[in-house]
């Protein structure tokens, strides 16, 4: 039987954790020539050391070359110091997202074709389809969920393009979580039973406060109710408009007769507003997008498109229409019309697109 992969050298990006590490198991098994790679990336804690050594091990049972790429001073300057200045400037920034755009299918991809890959491989909860265009013979590449929707990690990855595409394997997108842990164990990986990681990687067991406390003064300010009416009512103090997030319901510090979400934030002013559940400050009608990223094919006119929308990771899809309003080389702004109004929507995250039947179309990060 002729192998896949024969003759293909893929790069897979293996962090120590379970699914990368089947994901090169698989690519092997179709016959390319797998190389494992691990980042060093810029960490507080520590805890990457294991990492790294689990993915030693997991590489050394496949039987496949294993090498370790130093980028950790350009995930402290790319992803590190975005993060710290989102919350500086007062929004909600997405280390994920950036680590994704910016260093994993940036600067990482670039290093494995100029050292001779043909692909890189991860271990990201997606599916890719190529589409053959018979007139033209041009190959396009379309993201779709995954098929276990709990781990669909799509939202993360709508910065991807047609040239990166082309160069990218997901193996993984399309089983389940629990049929890849049962893949480690009969392919023998010493990590088939290693738990997921959780929250920012590179903090470890830190907190996020604890940490941004390093960056930002805390400086003390009035927590504000947003009443029924729209007036406002000082109910206590906070330690820094920036440390919170739009949505926020623990730790702000203040109690009520019902729980209470942080519905907007000013660090000029150092005030933050909190609110009930069902109060319409929480709530947006519309939004508007910038840096906006079509993964396949963009738009030709202005008028609304219909979509499906996640505002943040797991969220259900809301039905919008979305209408580019700038839409040129250097920018490309949109705006989100919801059908039904969204909760908690928090500048500087990422509202990602999709069509009804689950293709990721693309996204944009919310103003």
């Amino acid at each position: 039987m002729e192998m896949i992969g024969k003759g293909k050298v893929v790069f897979v990006g293996m962090s120590g954790g379970v699914d990368s590490s089947v994901a090169a198991a698989l690519l092997k098994a179709k016959g390319y020539d797998v190389i494992g790679i691990h980042l060093r990336c810029w960490n507080v804690d520590g805890c990457a050391e294991q990492d790294a050594e689990d993915a030693r091990r997991a590489a050394e049972v496949l039987d496949i070359p294993f090498y370790v790429l130093d980028f950790e001073k350009e995930y402290k300057k790319r992803v590190v110091n975005y993060m710290v200045d989102g919350y500086r400037r007062g929004i909600t920034p997405n280390p994920d997202v950036e680590c994704n755009r910016e260093i994993k299918f940036g600067l990482v991809l670039e290093r494995a074709l100029s050292m001779g890959a043909d692909y890189m491989a991860t271990g990201h909860y997606i599916r890719l389809h190529e589409i053959k265009n018979q007139k033209s013979k041009i190959k396009n590449y379309v993201l779709a969920t995954a098929r276990d929707s709990n781990k669909d990690q799509s939202y993360f990855l709508w910065t991807l393009t047609q040239k990166q595409l082309r160069h990218c394997l997901f193996p993984i997108g399309d089983y389940t979580k629990p049929q890849v842990r049962a893949m480690a164990r009969k392919f023998g990986l010493p990590n088939a039973e290693k738990k997921d990681s959780q929250g920012i990687c590179f903090l470890g067991r830190v907190k996020l406060g604890d940490f941004l406390g390093d960056y930002i003064k805390p400086k003390a300010g009035h927590v504000k109710l947003v009443l029924g009416d729209g007036s406002y009512r000082t109910i206590g103090e906070h330690h820094g408009a920036h440390f919170y997030t739009i949505g926020q319901r623990h730790g702000i510090g203040v109690g009520g007769r019902a729980p209470l979400y942080v519905a907007e934030k000013d660090v000029k002013t150092n005030t933050l507003v909190v609110a009930e559940e069902n109060n319409p400050a929480l709530y947006r009608n519309e939004i508007k997008l910038t840096n906006v990223n079509f993964v396949d094919q963009q738009p030709t006119t202005n008028n609304p498109q219909r979509v499906y929308v996640r505002v943040r990771y797991r969220q259900p899809l809301a039905k919008a229409d979305l209408q580019l309003t700038t839409n040129n080389l250097q920018q490309k702004n949109a705006k989100l019309t919801f059908a039904k109004p969204q909760k908690a929507v928090a500048p500087g995250q990422s509202a990602v697109f999709y069509s009804k039947s689950g293709e990721m179309l693309g996204g944009g990060v919310i103003a």
